[in-house]
């Protein structure tokens, strides 16, 4: 296939979901912001004051990374796995793509990009707001943006995965609430590992939101509970078998031919 239409197909795709997300941003641009909001106010003002420092900077400081992160992986997965959905039994020109020549990772690659495109932009805005709370100090600003680009994908990657698999609306909300958010709340968003006891902190330690958020945190505050380089590691294999799952489910057209 021409890289010309290569491109076109891409663009197609990503366009299509961008223009889709601005068009009803109330609904995916606000919430986490509204949400946000009330976690500073809560956790960083109120309850924050009484905690005293971690590791030398304030407690507000500490959560601002993990709720950054927080924003950027529940956008990411849940854009991209209810615009495939939607696709797949509503518009359905996942069917026209499949018997086009266009390539699977070209269709991975749309889909995944328009999710990566409004996680970024949600935690870009939720940062800002974190402005009137805390200024954040920003420490390491290509580990930020790393970080940035990885863990959007990885989670728009899952939500692709997802939205494959998905036959109702309802399938479209379990991961997201059964999994995805205790796994995020159980990540080190709000505490360091190292207060845990050691039974919970083996269980922390194999959830891969933990290394995102201290990967992110590292960035911003400049320590993390593990190494920067296990973060990153972590990361990418997962990017990879994410990838590969996707590959496989799309070229073998499973879950998606009805």
């Amino acid at each position: 296939m021409p890289i010309e239409k290569i491109w076109i197909s891409f663009y197609t795709i990503l366009r299509k979901d961008i223009v889709r997300v601005f068009r009803i941003w109330p609904q995916t641009f606000l919430p986490s912001v509204v949400t946000s909001v009330l976690y500073f106010l809560v956790f960083g003002t109120i309850i924050g004051t009484r905690l005293g420092d971690f590791n030398g900077v304030s407690y507000i400081h500490f959560i601002i990374p993990g709720l950054v992160m927080l924003a950027v992986v529940t956008n990411a997965f849940t854009n991209t796995a209810s615009t495939f959905f939607q696709a797949k039994f509503f518009s359905r020109n996942i069917d026209e793509l499949l018997v086009s020549p266009t390539p699977p990772w070209v269709i991975i690659a749309g889909y995944v990009a328009g999710g990566m495109v409004r996680g970024i932009l949600v935690g870009i805005l939720v940062l800002l707001v974190s402005v009137f709370f805390a200024f954040p100090p920003i420490l390491h600003p290509f580990i930020i943006f790393l970080f940035l680009i990885l863990s959007s994908m990885i989670f728009a990657l899952g939500g692709l995965v997802n939205g494959i698999y998905a036959k109702s609306f309802d399938g479209i909300t379990i991961i997201p609430t059964f999994v995805l958010t205790p796994l995020i709340y159980l990540g080190g968003v709000f505490y360091s590992v190292a207060s845990l006891p050691p039974l919970f902190k083996e269980f922390t330690l194999i959830n891969p939101i933990f290394y995102l958020v201290n990967g992110f945190r590292y960035g911003f505050l400049g320590f993390s509970d593990v190494s920067v380089g296990l973060s990153i590691g972590v990361l990418l294999a997962l990017t990879v078998i994410l990838i590969a799952i996707n590959w496989y489910l799309i070229k073998t057209g499973l879950g998606l031919k009805q």
